[in-house]
């Protein structure tokens, strides 16, 4: 029997409402692209899991081509009132991005109501998430406003 946090961890339970239609765990690949670095492909592993209360508990983790790690993330969703939600995330290389915007159905639009880091994290100015769940297939597109360049599209992934 699993000890620890991963215990409390129900990823197929649907107390959640509205984010019900996000649990589980989605594997899949994805790309990215940005001006300032050379376009990629990437392996990726998402779980929104559910511990019970009104939110669900996300973790991302991507491998590049040959499993080397390359990103990972974590953090919550909640819904808000009048069809919104909430995303609060963590990034290894010093920022969090709190997200604010619509849920709809099977769908989430989510932009950056503010991002900070710490001294030596790279500069974040702004985020966009939009997730979508149709029959088995998880979609979403990343957007990031960093370094100097304005939001632009930055990753896509289909995951199952």
């Amino acid at each position: 029997m699993p000890r620890g946090p991963a215990a409390r961890l129900r990823p197929m339970s649907a107390p959640e409402g509205p984010l019900a239609f996000l649990l589980g765990t989605w594997r899949g690949s994805g790309r990215g692209h940005y001006p300032t670095i050379e376009d990629f492909t990437y392996e990726e592993e998402v779980t929104f899991a559910s511990n019970g209360k009104p939110f669900l508990i996300y973790r991302q983790s991507t491998k590049g081509p040959e499993g080397n790690p390359l990103h990972g993330e974590a953090g919550y969703l909640r819904p808000a009132p009048d069809g919104r939600a909430e995303f609060v995330l963590a990034h290894p290389f010093g920022v969090v991005e709190i997200c604010e915007g619509i849920l709809d159905g099977g769908r989430l639009d989510l932009a950056s109501s503010a991002v900070t880091g710490t001294a030596t994290a790279k500069e974040i100015l702004a985020t966009r998430r939009v997730i979508e769940v149709v029959g088995d297939e998880l979609h979403y597109d990343f957007y990031m406003a960093a370094v100097g360049n304005p939001l632009e599209h930055h990753l896509e992934a289909t995951l199952r």
